[in-house]
């Protein structure tokens, strides 16, 4: 059983080389690091998570380009946890799968002795990632830095502070001993204006800069933040457990295209 791509053709392209190439653009934008990532490295990591965007590559993936360049230099896990929103509300509240998933660029494996050490509000539900983008949109970019990586996905419809403490200490337990980065997949405002997001999305990023959880859950409610991935930030916040956190890129689909209302993205890295 494999998961077939759901948004080849739609949010990147559906071509494995037009898909590498555009990558590339994304490493290479004015909005993105300015370069390629270099050769990923041996030794030891400082990176332990980090929260990155998920909409189309044309729009979000040069703020993502940042933290997969960061990946690059600081060196690549053993395995991604790959946390995400579930759009759709598709199965279980919080779902992983064992499926392997294929994208453009070919199969990407998923560990599934994490995936059987995954307990208590972590189902497996297969049904939950078969439309899902959040989680998808990743694989692309963890592919060009490691044609051979392995992943664990976890799609979160529940995205309450309980709900993403439990995620938490089951993600923990499933990884223990084991060399992983805990990846978030989230973006940040939506549909507002420039002004506007910068203005919400700030108070949610200071509290993910502070590694505190229940402050992005709160400034989330409080200032009625439209940030999709909220609670896999806060279950990244929580799984990670860094000590550090620094904000790699901040911009909007408007810094790409000119538009009145705009979506938000952010790349963060989490250090040990």
């Amino acid at each position: 059983m494999v998961r077939q791509a759901a948004v080849a053709g739609q949010f990147y392209s559906s071509r494995g080389s037009s898909l590498r190439a555009e990558l590339e653009r994304c490493f290479l934008s004015p909005i993105g690091p300015g370069k390629l990532p270099p050769h990923p490295h041996d030794g030891q990591r400082k990176i332990v998570g980090a929260m990155v965007p998920h909409a189309g590559l044309v729009y979000s993936g040069p703020v993502a380009a940042h933290a997969y360049c960061a990946f690059a230099k600081d060196g690549l896990p053993e395995v991604f946890v790959v946390i995400g929103p579930n759009h759709h509300g598709v199965g279980k509240g919080v779902a992983t799968s064992d499926e392997d998933f294929d994208t453009p660029m070919g199969r990407v494996k998923v560990d599934k002795e994490i995936v059987s050490k995954l307990t208590g509000v972590v189902e497996l539900d297969r049904s939950a990632h078969v439309y899902e983008h959040s989680i998808e949109v990743q694989l692309p970019f963890l592919q060009y830095l490691d044609p051979n990586v392995s992943f664990v996905p976890i799609a979160m419809a529940f995205q309450d502070h309980a709900t993403a403490v439990e995620v938490a200490k089951s993600v923990r337990k499933a990884v223990e001993g084991r060399d992983v980065v805990i990846l978030a997949s989230s973006d940040m405002s939506h549909y507002v204006t420039p002004h506007q997001a910068k203005v919400d999305d700030t108070k949610v990023l200071d509290k993910v800069l502070d590694l505190d959880a229940k402050g992005v859950y709160d400034a989330v409610r409080k200032y009625d933040v439209s940030m999709c991935g909220y609670g896999p930030t806060m279950a990244m916040i929580l799984a990670s457990e860094g000590k550090s956190a620094k904000l790699l890129k901040y911009a909007n689909s408007g810094d790409v295209q000119a538009m009145d209302r705009v979506v938000a993205y952010a790349s963060v890295a989490v250090y040990r």
